[in-house]
């Protein structure tokens, strides 16, 4: 998958002043089994939003078969595709976003290339820190489906009397998805329970939103091998990722690597710290045997 990233072919250098915060530990079989449901999911949400309101999306619906869709919209050009639901199994209801696709259209890369940061639109996010600023591009994106997919989001807890919500997304979808997980928590009840999970997420804020991430949600971001979305916009921009990075490594072994942008070489910071390093097939995966796309 191709990126154009230009600025960040010249920008993106190596963050080894940063110190390691705590040890880094490897997750067992189990553990790494245990996210393959919302791999697919993530994977899903490059389905249309016919097959996904219909899940009938081939093997990535196949895969969570008892899944009951409730919304679904985008048109997977100028709004990403996205789709809501519950997993009766997980007993949670289920958000998820398209990632970029460039095989389909120039718009996503548009999008993904604007790297001017932004505060949040107060209306969306009421009472957010003002010092908080996101991608201008990913707060459009998210912005675009935000009150489609809150509607889905309470429809969907109505419905099936859930108070857990996930949501899931890969590379420009995961940047949405977190984007979602500071949006909905102002909207929903405060005894929701919310966990976030994501594949190739790039930077989406500076630092205070890192901050607030790391104090407000459950964010676990999985980067695979060499992939270079996760290593942008670059930190000379300022920005910066939230703590919870899963990074697959070439062994494939799948390392926790605590703190924000964790610089050892079993983390993607220090694994891939220049343009020299990067591997733009690394980015749909696998993911423990999945490849992102519908």
């Amino acid at each position: 998958m191709s990126y154009l990233f230009i600025v960040a072919f010249l920008l993106v250098a190596p963050t080894h002043a940063l110190t390691t915060r705590q040890s880094i530990t490897g997750l067992t079989t189990s553990q790494i089994n245990s996210y393959t449901p919302y791999t697919y999911y993530a994977s899903a949400g490059y389905c249309t939003a016919t097959q996904t309101l219909a899940w009938n999306c081939g093997t990535n619906c196949q895969a969570n078969s008892g899944f009951v869709p409730v919304a679904s919209g985008g048109n997977g050009d100028s709004v990403q595709y996205w789709y809501v639901g519950y997993d009766p199994s997980l007993s949670t209801v289920i958000v998820a976003h398209q990632g970029t696709d460039t095989s389909r259209c120039i718009l996503p890369l548009i999008t993904d290339a604007n790297l001017v940061m932004a505060s949040l639109d107060s209306s969306l996010f009421p009472g957010i820190p003002s010092n908080i600023e996101v991608h201008d591009g990913f707060k459009n994106a998210q912005a675009s489906t935000a009150t489609q997919v809150l509607t889905a989001v309470q429809t969907t807890m109505s419905k099936y009397g859930t108070t857990t919500v996930t949501l899931v997304g890969h590379s420009l979808g995961a940047a949405i998805a977190l984007l979602d997980s500071v949006y909905l928590p102002l909207h929903l009840p405060s005894g929701t329970s919310f966990k976030t999970i994501t594949y190739g997420l790039p930077r989406v804020g500076n630092q205070a939103f890192a901050n607030y991430v790391d104090a407000n949600l459950h964010l676990t971001h999985i980067n695979n091998k060499e992939d270079p979305i996760p290593t942008l916009p670059p930190t000379l921009l300022g920005f910066v990722h939230p703590a919870g990075e899963i990074h697959i490594e070439d062994s494939g072994e799948w390392a926790a690597c605590p703190g924000q942008d964790n610089p050892s070489t079993q983390c993607i910071v220090g694994d891939v710290p220049t343009i020299l390093q990067w591997n733009e097939s690394d980015h749909d995966g696998p993911y423990n045997g999945i490849e992102m796309g519908c």
